[in-house]
C-alpha cells in the first residue's frame, strides 16, 4: 500500500482510521505519508530472488507477497533458508515502537548472523546489525530491512479473505500458520453451519478413530463464538463431537466406511 490520504501539504498525516472490505478497523496515530522506502523496495526484490530458489518452500509458490513477519534469510553449503526472529514489525507498528525494544530484536538477529559471516555479506547487513537503533529512524530502517520486512508469502497466506484463503493480516497468526503443515485431507477453515467461518483441530492424533474437533476461532458476533465464549468463561475449549455437521465438514476428505481417519 503506497499513499495516505489523510496526509496534510506538510507531508504529516492527521488521525484516521484505517480499513478494508473485510470488516475491520484500527485507530492509526498521525504519521508521515508512506510510501515504498528504496530499503522496502530493495529487500522485497532480494526476498522474492531467494525463496524462488528455495525448493519446496512450507508457505507456497511464487508469486509472494513481502510480510513484515521479522524473516532472518541464512546461507550455508544448501543455500538459503529461513528463520524469524522473536517478533516480527508491521509498518504501521513502528510509529509505537520502543527503540529499545526494537534494538532487542537487532541484538538478537546479530547473535544469530555471527554464525552466518558469508550471509551478512552478501545481504550488505553488517551496518544495520551493528547500529543500535535509538531513535525512530532507527526504527523506521529495521522495519523495512530484510532482515524483517522477509517473510515470502502468496497472497491468499498473506492478505487474503475466507473461503478463498485466510490470511495473516485477517485472522489470528497461530491459526493461519496451521495451514502450512496440516494434512492435505484435513479441513482446517469450515462453514460454520450459517455461512460464517471457523478453525477447527482434531483432539486426537490421526488413526485414532476420533472424530470429535475443537473450536479454535470462530467468526465474532456468530452463534458459535458466543458458544466458545461460554465454554470459555469456564475454562474450557468448545468441542464437538464427530456427529456435528461441523467435525463432519472437517473430515469430510477422510470419512471411509470405519469412520473418519480423526487426523
Amino acid at each position: 500500500m503506497t499513499g495516505d490520504p489523510s496526509a496534510s501539504a506538510s507531508g504529516v498525516g492527521q488521525p484516521h482510521i484505517e480499513r478494508e472490505d473485510h470488516p475491520w478497523g484500527i485507530n492509526i496515530p498521525g504519521h508521515p505519508r508512506r510510501t515504498d522506502s528504496a530499503t522496502y523496495v530493495k529487500s522485497r526484490k532480494r526476498m522474492v530472488a531467494m525463496a524462488e530458489a528455495v525448493a519446496g518452500l512450507l508457505y507456497g509458490r511464487a508469486p509472494y507477497q513481502d510480510h513484515h513477519g521479522g524473516g532472518l534469510w541464512l546461507k550455508d553449503d544448501d543455500g538459503w533458508f529461513l528463520v524469524r526472529n522473536l517478533a516480527g514489525m508491521e509498518w504501521s507498528s513502528q510509529f509505537c515502537a520502543d527503540p529499545a525494544k526494537v534494538d532487542m530484536l537487532r541484538l538478537n538477529a546479530r547473535r544469530l548472523y555471527a554464525l552466518f559471516p558469508a550471509a551478512v555479506e552478501e545481504l550488505g547487513i553488517r551496518s544495520l546489525l551493528d547500529t543500535p537503533i535509538t531513535d525512530a529512524d532507527g526504527v523506521a530502517r529495521w522495519t523495512d530491512s530484510i532482515c524483517n520486512a522477509s517473510v515470502p508469502l502468496p497472497a491468499d497466506a498473506h492478505t487474503g479473505l475466507l473461503p478463498k484463503g485466510g490470511g495473516v493480516h485477517h485472522y489470528p497468526g497461530p491459526i493461519t500458520e496451521i495451514s502450512f503443515f496440516k494434512y492435505d485431507d484435513f479441513e482446517l477453515w469450515v462453514d460454520d453451519g450459517h455461512g460464517q467461518p471457523a478453525a477447527v483441530t482434531p483432539v486426537d492424533r490421526r488413526g485414532s478413530g476420533n472424530g470429535a474437533v475443537k473450536v479454535i476461532y470462530a467468526t465474532p458476533g456468530s452463534e458459535l463464538a458466543s458458544a466458545k465464549q461460554a465454554a470459555a468463561r469456564t475454562d474450557q475449549p468448545l468441542v464437538l463431537d464427530a456427529e456435528q455437521p461441523i467435525a463432519k465438514r472437517a473430515f469430510a476428505k477422510q470419512v471411509s466406511p470405519e469412520g473418519p481417519d480423526a487426523g
